[in-house]
């Protein structure tokens, strides 16, 4: 074949994983907007399925939520639904943890993390759509040692799995904490931006993030998951909460199907 056509091809291919990417990071930050979660988890299987490199498609999206959740958070923050509290003791459990679980991924698979992934966004959606406890008064406080256990425990698995630990924060928060979803949501949003952050240096150290990726897939989810959380907090809460338990077992069972297959 001449050089000048394989260049060509190659030129194009490279185009149109850069849309791909692009339009994943937009639906994902609507998604994480909507759901009250960075998104990476989600992203994930998908940018390996487009054929993203499996350190890869772990790691880049990871920088990305930031922005993203940042943008997301802050609109429920005017709307007075992150509790500061709740925030300042998730993240005091969760930084540390993070730290430990991102260094943990020198010894795990790529393949396998992004399995895992899979297998933890269905085991959660099944858990928030089977239903949980009515939430106790809104003045009731949340007693810390349930936060804190949260906290450490996302904190941990989001290092592990390279993602800001949303998709665990909002249902912890739904059955641990017993959170009204909007307020769940919110604190999530809030944690995971934070949360985010460690787990990027560590992982960029490390050499997995592929920055390319990451601007193209940041520059469709920031201002797609300010649209996320604007029809989130529009929503009634009775019928978010079902949307959200079913959006997390279709795209995980989704996701994981495709890997299987």
């Amino acid at each position: 074949m001449d050089r000048s056509v394989e260049m060509w091809l190659d030129e194009g291919v490279t185009l149109l994983l850069g849309l791909q990417v692009l339009c994943l990071g937009a639906a994902v930050g609507f998604l994480g907007g909507l759901f009250g979660k960075g998104g990476s988890a989600v992203a994930t299987p998908l940018l390996a399925a487009l054929g993203v490199p499996a350190f890869a498609a772990v790691a880049s999206p990871l920088p990305a939520t930031i922005p993203a959740t940042v943008v997301a958070a802050d609109r429920y923050r005017r709307s007075g639904l992150v509790d500061r509290r709740l925030v300042l003791w998730s993240l005091a459990a969760g930084l540390p943890a993070t730290l430990v679980g991102a260094v943990a991924t020198r010894w795990v698979s790529g393949e396998g993390l992004v399995v895992l992934s899979e297998v933890v966004l269905v085991g959660i959606g099944v858990r928030v759509l089977v239903g949980r406890s009515p939430a106790p008064a809104l003045d009731t406080p949340t007693p810390t040692a349930r936060i804190v256990a949260v906290g450490a425990a996302v904190g941990l698995a989001g290092g592990l799995l390279a993602n800001a630990g949303g998709f665990l924060l909002a249902p912890l928060y739904l059955l641990v904490a017993r959170l009204p979803i909007k307020r769940a949501l919110g604190a999530s949003l809030a944690v995971s931006a934070v949360l985010a952050v460690p787990g990027t240096v560590v992982h960029a150290w490390l050499g997995h993030v592929d920055w390319a990726v990451t601007l193209v897939f940041a520059l469709g989810a920031v201002p797609l998951s300010r649209l996320g959380s604007r029809v989130a907090l529009r929503a009634p809460s009775a019928r978010l909460e079902r949307v959200y338990g079913a959006g997390l077992v279709a795209l995980g069972g989704g996701m994981l199907a495709v890997a299987v297959l």
